[in-house]
């Protein structure tokens, strides 16, 4: 745009020559144009315009610069180009700033000298020591005042703050906060000068940040440090020591060399100049970096590779590099690259610390766990993207009113990562309250029929609603990511329903399937846990999906089946189940004594606390069946909860075969008297008979 309007001031200002010679008459006798010649009001205004001294100096310093935005507009620059470019004027900035250094450090004293003149070097000096050492002594009387608390006491020990997490939070976080207060004590009691004042704040700043690193730092050590319920750590405490301290040494030196920076706006330093002071600290920086990755505390048994501490070391030196060229947004990615994985990873170690801790105040709460430890993810990463989008020069009041195309990318961009974060934080909520739901309602928990019946349908329903949230909430987050990206999702929600009809018809046995489930889970038709039948399949509900039933036989075999394939569904585990034994008795026997004993094991069965418990309806001898070719055939029944039933017949079986031999009563079985071959026939197809009246079909196992 600027390369055009100077464009169009060179063709105006030609066009202004050429307009004062036609409107110059070369003779008094030339006739006088016509009005058509004369050029309208506007343009006249225009042109006088273009006279001006202050327009042609305009004009000539743009034309100086034209040739290099012709270049850049006509493509002939490429973008490698441009980099290099911007990188060239940066560093010749940075270079010019450092040979006039000298000469800005002696204009900035002689401004200190006038500002400290009329109050005096012995106050100004005596405020700022106070405001250093204010903070410092307050925060140690209210230390002997306010003593280390001590949690409770045990036979031989006493557990002190730094095995309670909510105290050990109180006793670090406090005294920083004392501390803070207490230096901005100086800050407004004291009468500073204008100049003085802006170094006031900025050593104060650097002071409070200082110390609340300190603080959360050991807090975070005494956190991540925490002995778990085993007594484990999940980092040792000489580990986390090392870290803490480096980590503290780089932020603090950050703080007090932003201030440094900051004490040199109102002194009158170039933008130059502050560039180099700072690119001067940032070798502190690196130093402390490389020092902290040739010193790692390596595990047990392991050794310090030279190859990752040389990578990292050429890595850091790299962005120092990016500083220095300019690169901004190339060296925050390539600190967020190295910084934020590890910050979400100590902020997660350090949640799960609290989780698992013996004395911890989240041990036990999966909600505030989960809460705290999303929480924290997305506090981090939110701060990073808004730091980063400061750092590209996107500042938030122009992204919320900015209609270029990078204010919108950068503001769709910021509320997508803010949309996802909350999307993953409901999410994981949701999943937590779900996965707490199902552990405590396991069915072996459960002490009534009704309670282990609500538990089974939990069971059942639980998963699938956890499936479909997750769905829902995935869906509806893209949908608003798009929608803030500026995309029209109104077109692509009415594709996703064409689509979805046109795979419906392609996919009608899916579509079945779901819609089957879906009946079978309304009619409450089978649980997790319970055995059912349908056509060839049979066994114990495992677990559930949209379209399928995973089915357990009794003989360890696992089969998928599509709900659209069930069918008719027996299920064997609903309120009770009667379960009958047929007996083969002699024709000689006792009917009247063979029910007083199987009454009486009926009634050991019931006294056995094992199986009273499964017991509807004790063992009971129903009657004389029918009279056999050999055997008088009775039936026996009892009715149990449903599964129950295999265990308790095996041993009443057991206990009936007992007792029959006690009281002399012989069960039948088929004999053969061979007498002659015509009688023989018969014996075979008898014993036959008797063999596939025996036979019986497989049951379940209990």
């Amino acid at each position: 745009m600027m390369q055009l309007l100077i464009s169009m001031a060179f063709a105006l200002a030609v066009a202004t020559s050429a307009a004062a010679q036609t409107a110059n008459p070369p003779s008094p006798s030339s006739t006088p144009t016509t009005s058509a010649a004369q050029p309208p009001a506007e343009v006249r205004q225009m042109l006088e315009l273009m006279q001006t001294p202050q327009v042609k100096e305009w004009m000539a310093t743009q034309m100086k610069a034209a040739p290099t935005a012709t270049l850049t507009e006509a493509g002939e620059m490429s973008a490698l180009s441009e980099l290099v470019g911007h990188a060239r004027r940066h560093v010749e900035m940075v270079s010019g700033a450092a040979m006039e250094f000298p000469g800005e450090v002696e204009t900035a004293s002689e401004v200190v000298e006038r500002e400290v003149a009329p109050t005096g070097w012995l106050l100004i000096t005596t405020e700022v020591i106070a405001l250093f050492l204010t903070g410092a002594i307050v925060e140690l009387l209210f230390r002997l005042i306010v003593p280390k608390p001590r949690i409770r006491r045990t036979e031989d020990e006493v557990v002190t703050v730094a095995h309670h997490a909510a105290a050990n939070l109180l006793y670090r976080v406090v005294p920083a906060i004392v501390f803070a207060m207490a230096t901005l004590v100086p800050l407004l009691a004291f009468n500073w000068p204008p100049i003085t004042r802006s170094m006031a704040i900025a050593i104060a700043v650097a002071l409070i940040v200082a110390r609340f690193t300190v603080a959360l730092g050991r807090l975070l050590v005494a956190l991540v440090t925490l002995p778990r319920a085993d007594g484990e750590r999940q980092i040792s405490r000489a580990r986390g020591l090392f870290w803490f301290r480096r980590c503290a040494t780089f932020a603090i030196y950050f703080a007090f060399g932003w201030a440094v920076i900051q004490l040199m706006v109102p002194l009158g330093f170039s933008e130059g100049a502050r560039y180099f002071v700072g690119y001067i600290l940032g070798i502190g920086l690196f130093a402390i970096a490389v020092e902290a990755i040739w010193h790692r505390p390596v595990e047990e048994g392991e050794h310090r590779s030279f190859t990752v501490s040389w990578g990292l070391t050429l890595y850091f030196a790299f962005l120092w590099l990016l500083w220095v060229s300019g690169f901004n947004l190339l060296l925050w990615l390539g600190i967020y690259v190295v910084l934020l994985p590890r910050a979400l990873s100590v902020a997660t170690l350090a949640v799960r610390s609290l989780h698992q801790a013996e004395a911890g105040f989240l041990a036990g709460r999966r909600i505030a766990t989960v809460l705290l430890d999303r929480g924290v993810r997305a506090l981090i990463i939110t701060a990073a993207a808004f730091w980063l989008g400061r750092m590209i020069g996107l500042a938030a009041d122009r992204m919320a009113a900015g209609e270029t195309m990078l204010d919108r990318l950068a503001r769709g961009a910021i509320g997508g990562i803010v949309i996802l974060l909350a999307a993953d934080l409901l999410w994981h909520l949701a999943r937590a309250y779900i996965n707490g739901k199902l552990d405590d309602s396991r069915i072996e928990g459960a002490i009534t029929d009704e309670e282990k019946a609500s538990r089974a349908r939990l069971q059942t329903l639980l998963p699938i609603f956890r499936n479909i949230l997750a769905v829902v909430i995935a869906v509806i987050a893209v949908l608003m990511v798009l929608s803030g990206l500026g995309v029209e999702i109104g077109p692509l929600i009415a594709g996703a329903g064409v689509v979805g009809v046109a795979v419906g018809f392609g996919a009608q046995t899916i579509v079945k399937d779901v819609i089957s489930g879906m009946f079978y889970l309304w009619d409450d038709a089978f649980r997790v846990g319970e055995y059912i039948e349908s056509g060839s399949h049979k066994g114990v509900v495992e677990a559930f999906s949209l379209r399928s039933v995973r089915l357990r036989h009794h003989r360890g075999p696992l089969t998928t089946v599509p709900f659209g394939e069930l069918g008719a569904v027996r299920n064997l585990n609903r309120d009770w189940t009667i379960d009958k034994i047929t007996l083969n008795v002699t024709y000689d026997t006792d009917l009247v004594k063979a029910k007083k004993v199987i009454k009486q094991i009926g009634q050991q069965l019931l006294d056995n606390p094992d199986y009273s418990p499964h017991i509807i309806e004790t063992l009971k001898m129903k009657g004389v069946e029918q009279f056999g070719e050999f055997a008088i055939v009775i039936r026996l029944a009892m009715t149990t909860k449903p599964g129950e039933q295999f265990v308790i017949r095996r041993n009443a079986l057991a206990m009936i075969r007992n007792a029959f031999k006690e009281n002399g009563i012989e069960f039948a079985v088929p004999t053969v008297q061979v007498s002659s071959e015509g009688h023989e026939s018969e014996a075979h197809a008898a014993a036959a008979r008797h063999l596939s009246q025996r036979s019986n079909s497989d049951e379940p196992a209990a």
